[in-house]
């Protein structure tokens, strides 16, 4: 059975720290919250199911665990315009999970806005191996896409590639190549939109983020070799260094087992580009923090 931390038990750590309980995929728990009202809630909470699992609150287990993820930080709300503008907000939150993985042989799952910046800024700071940290998004972004699909009555499961935010990329050449660049245009204004709707009516996302990262933890656990979009650290992937982004990359227990390269048509070729040249501009700005 696998061995999971949970850096962050507000509302996104506290429903994965469930979910993965009750599908019975861990058999023992790291909780860490620095509200620890809240961490020992949340570790009561879960032992009240009465499933059987150990749970420990001490960061200093973390590093003993196969799996970590960050949700720690301040969550995206209606007056945050972008997660991007999240990110001076949040690097003290990844110091502080960083400061637990000296010594840490596992997967790293990055969940801590602005992801993809996030997950580049671990990487620089603990020297843990490029395939064996993941970001999490590109799941939760394509399960939106293929539900806007399915209100259009097209076909065929969606995937997003490129930066979790503002410049995401619909690949749309693998479900309808014919769609004019119009619609295209729509679908993704619509896309960057759609976590806001649930934000301002609840306050956060929690049932699609908390699902997706659970699949994920169970891909890993399971040594599952299957396809997701997930960010991952670029060295020359569609042209793209310096940064990590979202690509389709083949997962199993040791994390990042390979990038696949997809043909992409002349519009998303573009909007890629253009996604990595963000998010590296971003990434540069952290050179100073390591």
């Amino acid at each position: 059975m696998t061995s999971l931390a949970i850096f962050g038990a507000g509302t996104i750590g506290g429903g994965v720290a469930n979910l993965l309980n009750a599908r019975g995929l861990v058999s023992r728990m790291v909780i860490y919250d620095k509200n620890r009202d809240l961490q020992e809630a949340q570790r009561l909470d879960i032992l009240h199911t009465g499933r059987d699992v150990e749970i420990s609150t001490d960061p200093e287990d973390m590093r003993n665990c196969d799996i970590v993820i960050c949700t720690a930080g301040l969550p995206r709300n209606p007056t945050v315009k972008t997660r991007a503008d999240l990110l001076h907000t949040n690097l003290p939150a990844a110091d502080s999970c960083a400061r637990y993985l000296n010594g840490f042989s596992g997967i790293l799952i990055v969940v801590t806005n602005p992801m993809d910046i996030i997950t580049w800024y671990f990487h620089t700071i603990t020297q843990i191996p490029k395939n064996r940290i993941i970001g999490f998004g590109g799941q939760l972004d394509s399960a939106r896409f293929s539900y806007t699909l399915h209100q259009l009555d097209i076909q065929g499961p969606g995937c997003i590639l490129g930066e979790h935010g503002e410049h995401q990329v619909p690949i749309f050449s693998r479900v309808d190549p014919s769609l004019p660049e119009s619609k295209r245009n729509e679908v993704l204004s619509d896309l960057r939109g759609s976590s806001m709707e649930i934000i301002k009516g609840k306050g956060a996302t929690e049932f699609g983020p908390s699902w997706h990262i659970s699949e994920l933890v169970r891909i890993i656990a399971r040594d599952d070799k299957t396809c997701i979009p997930c960010s991952c650290i670029l060295e020359g992937e569609y042209g793209i260094s310096g940064c990590c982004l979202g690509v389709p990359a083949i997962i199993g227990k040791e994390g990042i087992c390979e990038i696949e390269q997809w043909d992409l048509d002349p519009w998303e070729h573009a909007h890629m580009q253009a996604a990595g040249t963000f998010v590296s501009g971003l990434c540069r700005t952290l050179e100073g923090n390591k």
